[in-house]
């Protein structure tokens, strides 16, 4: 292990435990009508025709309000499915009500009919950031894979999605990782540099 994996494996753990430890309920229920505010109004805006969110689990954001917000704008909604170890992730699309699996960690993911989709826009969990658009992820790589696939092959818009207690001065970083274009929190809209 190198130093800049020991050290993004020391803030994820710390960064993890400091919004699992500081959330509460009400919290977390007022992020995600923000984040429902907020990211459909943007997306709308940017004139997305397809957006990408992640199907909420343990003490991240949750993201089911937004995903209504942005169907009921006319916008395709896109959850991630993992294709293995090592691939970037692709896209199914999803609309409220409709059957999903659960798989490794509890992630649930459209079904596997479901038509590949390639967002415009994304909102991207994350474990910790800082405000240069630096993203660190749960470890595995996957959306540093599939942000640069995307990004090679079309403009895409990033936003992190997290509690404002995630933010740290600098995030780590090393070749491979992929920047976000800004990041909403609980608290704040940053446009990152």
């Amino acid at each position: 292990m190198n130093d800049v994996t020991s050290a993004k494996a020391a803030l994820r753990k710390e960064a993890l435990a400091r919004r699992d430890a500081s959330i509460t309920p009400e919290q977390s229920v007022a992020f995600g009508e923000r984040l429902a505010e907020i990211g459909a109004r943007f997306a709308a805006e940017r004139q997305a025709r397809t957006a990408s969110a992640f199907a909420s689990i343990g003490s991240e954001p949750p993201t089911a309000p937004l995903l209504a917000a942005l169907a009921k704008l006319g916008i395709g909604t896109g959850l991630p499915v993992m294709q293995g170890r090592g691939k970037p992730l692709l896209f199914r699309l999803w609309a409220e009500g409709e059957p999903l699996n659960e798989v490794k960690w509890g992630i649930k993911e459209p079904l596997p009919e479901a038509p590949e989709v390639f967002p415009d826009l994304l909102f991207v969990p994350l474990a910790a950031y800082d405000r240069s658009g630096n993203r660190l992820g749960y470890g595995a790589g996957f959306y540093d894979r599939t942000l640069a696939r995307l990004r090679a092959m079309k403009p895409i818009i990033t936003v992190g999605v997290a509690f404002s207690i995630q933010e740290t001065e600098t995030v780590p970083t090393d070749p491979t990782d992929e920047k976000l274009d800004f990041v909403l929190t609980d608290r704040d809209w940053i446009i990152c540099k």
